[in-house]
């Protein structure tokens, strides 16, 4: 009981740590996946309205329906949208996280060779570490990411159960009943996030440093070998025939992506040392939290950091495992760090860095600092007392930071102007900066913030010259009633400069977004915009654009783009029967009229 109610006084520490961050507000992928996805306004609790929300991610595809199921019941406990009450959730499963990390420690450390309260202790201190670490705080009030962290809870949940069915195996039992809880946890943390599929790589490591494949029974212990040797197999068959070729892109275009998967590989030996330097040094500066501008590694020798960083990865995991059986707790915390992002660093291409991808792996480093510390202590003969003295100067310090981190998160404006600070050339971060005041403006409907977002987007320039930011400029002195001719000139002119094929196309179907909803926004200037991104390769469907606009409230101003399809189409498209056939239909045969004109003139004018 005493190791419970202290572990009690550090859960109730860690909720007083993130509840300055839970004011704050939907930010970036929070707002596709939940603030706009009504299928997660469910105020009816039954089956279907369940089913639709837990289904909702990715068009229904089915992935990671637990968390999805968890934002709709939030929405239906607050009855609207408050991210108040999806960041209380997300601090709910964090700090129940940490209380089962503390039992599987403990579990482990008295696997270890650990006496009992030794292992209590140390428990407790590796928990409240991990826990209140202060890369933790964007996995945590970073709404969205709670299917990392309930993919956590449901992993070390099935890491526990599994530590006790080997002990029931090691006594000669067999454990079923744990073995189920195993298979439970597992499928709970699939339908939370895909990385969870990493679960028997984790038990192979606590196979190989701690329990060696032993049971009381010779057909157990020989039967483990076999399933493990069968997984490896297959999970590289999978890996090879698989995985690669659905999952990788060796070539010079990868979608979206300006590098393939060899350059992302080769990037994520930089990324991983760089996470490390954060765990070990997680001041605010060091924690920007936007990454879209990190450099790739274009080869080991570009940049040059790419070599050294591999070199060292692979001294680490060496030294770590030529450890295992000498500091044990060393040697799998590293190793387990490493395991938990063969996902996120491998062929896939996802983004290059993300803090929330430490969620987990953050515990295998943890383990290992505290080990090594330990270890340190024996070799220069320091007292408990200077141990103890040294857990509380750090968990001080990392609690300081800690709270800076979640005041910032706890206001949209602190935040936006955090992220801009940490990464100054970031158009996401600027983008999201300039988008909470929009937010603030929706809420209150006071002009004020629309004015701050002008000025957030205007003092952008100095840093990105980037067309979304002006797209936004625009849309704000749109509202305000202050756009002028001037400021049209610095758009188009940005559009011809923003090397971001992606940030052009997406700020004018912004723009155009938001004429649809009514906003005065001027059809020729729209156009000229769409003309800017046409020249440079981009195929503007002028037909489509004016059907849209005809099937909406402002279907008289679709002629101007009914126009401008006609002069730029070519002259036998049969589209352009299609469309004189559909507005006589409708009854706009003088709009007919104008548009034969237009062809006549082109018909006549000089080749």
């Amino acid at each position: 009981m005493h190791f419970y109610l202290k572990l009690l006084i550090a859960i109730l520490f860690v909720i007083a740590l993130f509840i300055p961050g839970i004011n704050g507000g939907f930010i970036l992928d929070d707002i596709f996946n939940i603030e706009i996805n009504h299928v997660l306004y469910v105020n009816q609790l039954n089956i279907d309205n369940l089913l639709y929300a837990a289904l909702s991610f990715h068009d229904g595809n089915g992935e990671r329906a637990l968390p999805m199921l968890s934002f709709a019941l939030d929405y239906w406990r607050a009855g609207d949208m408050d991210p108040s009450t999806f960041k209380t959730t997300n601090i709910m499963i964090h700090t129940i996280t940490t209380f089962i990390i503390a039992l599987f420690i403990k579990k482990l450390l008295i696997l270890a060779k650990w006496t009992p309260q030794a292992a209590i202790r140390g428990a407790l201190i590796v928990a409240l570490i991990w826990a209140i670490h202060p890369l933790q705080v964007s996995a945590v009030l970073y709404i969205v990411q709670r299917m990392q962290t309930m993919a956590t809870l449901f992993i070390v949940l099935s890491l526990w159960s599994y530590l006790l069915m080997r002990q029931n195996q090691f006594a000669g039992r067999r454990g079923r009943l744990y073995g189920i809880l195993v298979i439970l946890f597992w499928l709970m943390a699939l339908a939370c996030k895909e990385d969870a599929v990493l679960l028997p790589v984790y038990t192979l490591l606590l196979e190989l440093v701690f329990l060696r494949f032993k049971a009381g029974q010779e057909v157990v212990a020989r039967g483990l070998k076999q399933c493990y040797s069968l997984i490896i197999v297959l999970a590289t068959l999978a890996f090879v025939f698989i995985f690669i070729p659905k999952y990788g892109c060796l070539g010079d275009v990868c979608g979206r992506r300006d590098f393939n998967s060899i350059e992302r590989i080769l990037t994520q030996g930089r990324v991983l040392v760089m996470y490390l330097g954060q765990i070990l040094m997680p001041i605010p500066s060091n924690l920007p939290f936007i990454y879209d501008n990190y450099v790739v590694s274009r080869s080991l020798w570009q940049p040059w950091t790419t070599l050294i960083s591999w070199l060292f990865i692979i001294g680490l995991i060496s030294w770590a495992w030529y450890w295992r059986n000498i500091r044990p707790l060393f040697a799998f915390g590293v190793l387990f760090f490493f395991a938990g992002h063969i996902i996120s660093s491998n062929v896939v291409l996802l983004e290059l860095v993300f803090e929330h991808r430490n969620h987990l792996p953050l515990l295998g480093m943890v383990l290992a600092l505290v080990d090594l510390v330990l270890y340190a202590g024996q070799r220069l003969n320091f007292g408990y007392r200077f141990l103890i003295t040294l857990c509380i100067v750090i968990c001080m310090a990392l609690s300081t930071s800690t709270l800076y981190r979640t005041y910032i998160w706890g206001d949209g404006v602190r935040l936006g102007r955090a992220l801009t600070t940490a990464a100054p050339d970031s158009v996401r971060a600027w983008a999201e900066y300039s988008s909470i005041y929009n937010d603030l403006y929706k809420e209150t409907k006071n002009k004020n913030y629309l004015v701050d977002g002008v000025k957030v987007s205007e003092e952008s320039l100095k840093h990105v010259k980037s067309s979304i930011m002006v797209g936004n400029m625009l849309m704000y002195k749109t509202i305000l009633g202050t756009i002028n001719e001037n400021d049209w000139k610095l758009y188009y002119a940005i559009l011809k400069q923003d090397s971001n094929q992606l940030h052009r196309q997406s700020s004018v179907s912004f723009l155009f977004d938001n004429y649809l909803r009514g906003y005065d926004i001027k059809e020729e200037k729209l156009i000229g915009a769409i003309e800017s991104i046409e020249s440079q390769g981009y195929d503007a469907g002028y037909l489509e654009v004016a059907n849209t606009v005809f099937n909406t409230k402002r279907r008289e101003r679709a002629i101007l783009f009914y126009k401008k399809y006609i002069e730029v189409a070519e002259v036998n498209d049969p589209g352009i029967d299609k469309l004189f056939n559909s507005l006589n239909s409708d009854g706009y045969e003088h709009w007919v009229v104008e548009l034969k004109e237009i062809i006549n003139s082109r018909a006549k004018a000089p080749k």
